[in-house]
């Protein structure tokens, strides 16, 4: 049936003697009703827990979306139902194990629904290939039982998962623009709590609090060299330190604020760089060139700020312009005053 990436087809256990015994995967031909029927049932139990997984991790940030993979869920549920009724119908209570794993064909699934965040793009291509991958059994199972009852079963439910299928693809279209919309915004606004804030917060850090130690050094040996080594020293502590402070302030699951790493990395990362950026001008080796450079990037990192906050934080752009100036104003002031001293 075209089916790929499979599964390795080996097992190995160990008998009371402690010999590795080795356990081939069935082949799909050598399957039984009883055993196509039971397949079918831990099939359906596997697809349902995906769907609730998928859900539940979609609550927050797709909310609509999650709703339309809970009514898949509880569909699966109803399937199972009927091929356990159809099952003690015909064999009786006990339900043999048969997993995929057990039957050579069917394809690796990698557990995209364990990721957090869940990337809805990921979502929706791992159930266009579930659901492929369940009709095809299906498909394939009609011709390997004789039961009329249960080759209707198999069929409606082959018909449910091409249905299933052509949803998984019509995700997007199925969404309103409103709920789109409210989708999207939910997606922005994790963004600036878990990249934009933590990212602006070690910025502004970087680019105003290193001014001081940088142009202090700077004046009081008027030497390039000397200012570049105290402003890159200062840099790569102070984002070690806010790394760390703000990785450790909350591990997210209250804030939704993300990963304490992630968050650490972002502000970490930026607080060096809103420091090296006016320390790397004092690589050149004339003093004054240098300076004016240096004082010339930390314009432009006060207006970038600026603009970040006006644009992601909905600061207005003179207000958040005022308060960012003024406070690199007056550590940039501390700075010369006391390299001056």
């Amino acid at each position: 049936m075209g089916w790929s990436l499979r599964l390795p087809v080996r097992r190995s256990l160990r008998e009371g003697t402690g010999k590795r015994v080795l356990i081939m995967a069935k082949k799909f031909s050598e399957l039984s009703e009883r055993d196509i029927l039971a397949l079918a049932i831990s099939l359906e139990e596997e697809d349902g827990r995906v769907y609730a997984d998928f859900a539940d991790g979609l609550r927050e940030t797709y909310p609509d979306t999650a709703k339309i993979f809970d009514e898949m869920r509880e569909e699966e549920s109803q399937h199972r139902a009927s091929l356990i009724d159809t099952y003690r119908s015909r064999f009786g209570e006990h339900i043999p194990l048969i997993r995929r794993q057990d039957v050579k064909g069917f394809l690796q699934r990698h557990p995209v629904w364990l990721s957090r965040p869940l990337r809805i793009q990921d979502v929706r291509k791992q159930v266009e290939v579930m659901e492929l991958e369940t009709r095809r059994f299906y498909e394939r199972a009609i011709r390997h039982v004789s039961d009329a009852g249960v080759r209707k079963l198999l069929g409606d439910l082959a018909e449910v998962e091409r249905r299933h299928y052509a949803t998984a693809g019509s995700l997007q279209q199925t969404i309103t623009p409103v709920v789109q919309q409210k989708e999207e915004d939910a997606q922005r606004r994790l963004f600036v709590l878990q990249i934009v804030q933590p990212g602006l917060a070690g910025l502004m850090d970087g680019s105003v609090s290193t001014l001081a130690p940088v142009f202090a050094a700077a004046f009081a040996t008027k030497s390039s060299w000397d200012a570049f080594l105290v402003g890159l020293a200062a840099s790569v502590g102070a984002g070690i330190s806010m790394a760390f402070a703000e990785a450790l302030s909350d591990d997210g699951s209250l804030t939704g604020r993300g990963r304490p790493v992630l968050r650490g990395s972002v502000t970490g990362l930026m607080t060096a760089a809103g420091g090296i950026g006016h320390t790397l001008p004092f690589l050149l080796s004339d003093f004054h060139i240098a300076m004016t450079f240096a004082v010339a990037v930390v314009g432009v990192e006060l207006a970038a700020i600026s603009y970040i906050r006006h644009r992601h934080m909905g600061t207005p752009f003179l207000s958040a312009a005022f308060q960012v100036v003024l406070g690199g104003v007056l550590v940039f002031l501390t700075g010369i005053l006391i390299g001056s001293a």
